[in-house]
């Protein structure tokens, strides 16, 4: 009897999910967890950075769970991963953000529903840890970048110090399109 080989699923990395321009010259990349209040703010104040820099900066979250602290960090990652396997990443992680207080593994599978996502495995991708270990690498990368606690932000790979706030952000990433704007003009004149 032939055995059928097994099927190969690739899994679509955090760091390969991004919301914005794709082809921006700036990035903004935040480390952060689903519990956090700070990150929750820090959420709001993504969306309207996004509206303010609109076709000029792309977003990423990473993943960052402060499990000492918040236990169902972990899982609600791992449901935001599960998520982007069917493009509604950035659906889940608003409802995560908006239901930061009831993250058990019953919840998360009703988030899913309601961030349009019809995977009839998705509980059984939780309670296995599925996407455990791409939560895991990005709380590794995080660590190995220096970030301690969340929310941690970045402009194009630079860590930026000070509160999250709009105009603390919006300074860094108008500096980062400026940088940006002057390399490309003396590539042109080269």
């Amino acid at each position: 009897m032939a055995m059928k080989p097994k099927e190969v699923v690739e899994i679509i990395p955090p760091q390969d999910v991004f919301v914005g321009n794709p082809d921006a010259s700036v990035t903004l990349m935040e480390f952060g967890e689903y519990e956090s209040e700070d990150c929750a703010k820090a959420n709001e104040v993504v969306k309207k950075l996004l509206e303010e820099f609109d076709g000029k900066i792309r977003f990423q979250f990473r993943h960052f769970p402060l499990t000492r602290i918040h236990q169902r960090s972990m899982k609600a990652g791992e449901a935001a991963v599960a998520a982007s396997q069917v493009g509604k990443f950035w659906e889940m992680h608003n409802i995560l953000f908006d239901n930061r207080r009831q993250l058990g593994t019953t919840s998360l599978k009703l988030y899913s529903r309601e961030a349009g996502i019809s995977n009839k495995h998705f509980l059984d991708e939780l309670i296995n840890s599925t996407y455990g270990w791409q939560v895991r690498n990005d709380l590794n990368e995080g660590i190995e970048r220096g970030v301690k606690d969340v929310p941690a932000f970045f402009v194009n790979g630079e860590m930026v110090s000070g509160k999250p706030t709009f105009e603390n952000l919006s300074k860094d990433i108008a500096s980062a399109i400026r940088k940006s704007k002057r390399k490309s003009t003396a590539k042109q004149r080269a």
